[in-house]
């Protein structure tokens, strides 16, 4: 693995453990972005926990190459949920920060 694809890999595990976590435990902070563009508090904590266990999957990544591809893959899809969310409640401006990490899911696959 490219020492770039090892520092997109350890800034996204760290983004999504602590983005994870936060949902996944119900602090108001962590569901204060989800409960803008209207899902519901259960189903925020639900992905948060998927989230931080996607995470986990790409520390494992950083070393065996080839496990990292899966948790891209579903860090991929629920970006791209995120991104469809936000403009379906009209909030297209708040949607940055999933399409920047959903670009950088992006550059890992095709560095990895």
């Amino acid at each position: 693995m490219t020492t770039s694809a090892t520092i997109i890999l350890a800034f996204l595990a760290v983004v999504f453990v602590i983005s994870g976590l936060s949902k996944a435990s119900g602090n108001d902070k962590g569901l204060s972005g989800t409960r803008d563009v209207n899902v519901k508090d259960g189903i925020a904590r639900v992905i948060g926990f998927f989230e931080a266990l996607l995470a986990l999957g790409l520390i494992l990544g950083l070393k065996w190459n080839w496990m990292a591809y899966f948790p891209l893959v579903g860090l991929w899809f629920f970006m791209a949920g995120a991104i469809f969310v936000h403009f379906k409640a009209n909030k297209a401006k708040t949607a940055f920060p999933a399409f920047f990490l959903l670009t950088l899911i992006s550059i890992a696959l095709v560095l990895i």
